[in-house]
């Protein structure tokens, strides 16, 4: 999440009159994240967050990511709902972008996380996966391999030195080898795709909210699990949590078992998640506007994963 586009006040009262949920109270925006523009909205009725989808989001896709949403709600997942219009209407425009009001759930997304969090963290994936099974639409994965090509020849090799000249000699050879080696024969399903710590929501321990389902998509549900794994199994410093790739592991397979294939496949799944984040982060890294309300985040983070998958292989998965 973050703040792109700036309203005024008597922009943001007159969009929120559109929808049955009181009278505007309040009007925050939010910093976090680097895709879309959110602000935290409070009526006299509920909190809600507006989100007005940039660049990055295609429109399009947004039918697939809000009725997903709903969907699984309606499923009783801890996903927020999408708020509907006073005219039935799930999307608006606002200064010429779309844009939702989403329902605001509380709870705390976890800075450290403990095993007993990942544990609840990997039941709520693989429930997840079970209750997207049935979802008619499907969309796919505009941010797979041929994506993270793209986005790291947009950054072209002298921008990724800038970042780190140990980068761009570390992603080719991977690179490569993804593409050699794609596991073929898992199963697919809808995927979250993002399921990093900030987009789960957490009271006593028990799952509360999993948000921002903009990268949803169709895929591995093995690969999910691998960006799970490498976005909570690591502390802030880049150390490798075994506790907490245990916890993932257990919760995931005790809703849903994993096949052989994805066990044999999440290594290279686990090195092909550290790539997909070094890419959109050395974009963002090099591209972010100056002006943006935003926070860029470090790509050499996932690099160090990358190292770290490549040298310990299955073992950091605790299957």
């Amino acid at each position: 999440m973050a703040v792109y586009t700036h309203l005024a006040s008597d922009e943001l009262a007159g969009f929120i009159a559109r929808y049955p949920v009181g009278a505007l109270r309040s009007v925050k925006g939010i910093a976090e994240g680097v895709s879309n523009s959110n602000w935290l909205i409070e009526t006299s009725r509920a909190s809600y967050i507006l989100t007005i989808y940039e660049s990055r989001t295609d429109s399009a896709d947004l039918p697939f990511f809000l009725g997903l949403m709903d969907h699984l709600a309606a499923k009783g997942g801890p996903v927020p709902r999408v708020i509907h219009d006073r005219e039935g209407r799930a999307l608006r425009t606002i200064r010429g972008k779309p844009a939702a009001l989403i329902e605001y759930l509380p709870g705390i997304a976890p800075d450290t996380p403990s095993p007993e969090q990942a544990r609840a963290v990997g039941a709520a994936m693989a429930r997840l996966h079970a209750d997207a099974a049935d979802f008619p639409q499907t969309r796919r994965n505009g941010m797979d391999l041929a994506r993270w090509r793209h986005l790291l020849d947009e950054c072209t090799p002298a921008g990724l030195d800038r970042i780190d000249p140990a980068l761009a000699p570390l992603l080719g050879p991977e690179l490569e080898a993804l593409a050699r080696d794609w596991p073929s024969g898992c199963p697919r399903g809808i995927i979250h795709a993002d399921l990093f710590p900030d987009n789960v929501l957490m009271l006593d321990g028990d799952v509360r909210g999993l948000i921002d389902f903009y990268f949803a998509c169709e895929d591995l549900l093995a690969f999910d699990f691998a960006i799970l794994h490498a976005a909570w199994a690591f502390d802030a410093g880049g150390t490798f949590r075994p506790a907490i790739a245990r916890g993932l592991a257990e919760g995931y397979g005790g809703v849903r078992a994993f096949e052989p294939a994805e066990i044999a496949a999440l290594p290279l799944l686990g090195r092909a998640a550290a790539i997909r984040f070094i890419a959109t982060r050395a974009w963002d890294w090099l591209f972010t506007p100056a002006d943006a309300m935003v926070t860029r985040k470090d790509p050499m983070d996932f690099a160090r994963r990358l190292v770290f998958y490549r040298e310990t292989g299955a073992e950091a998965f605790a299957l």
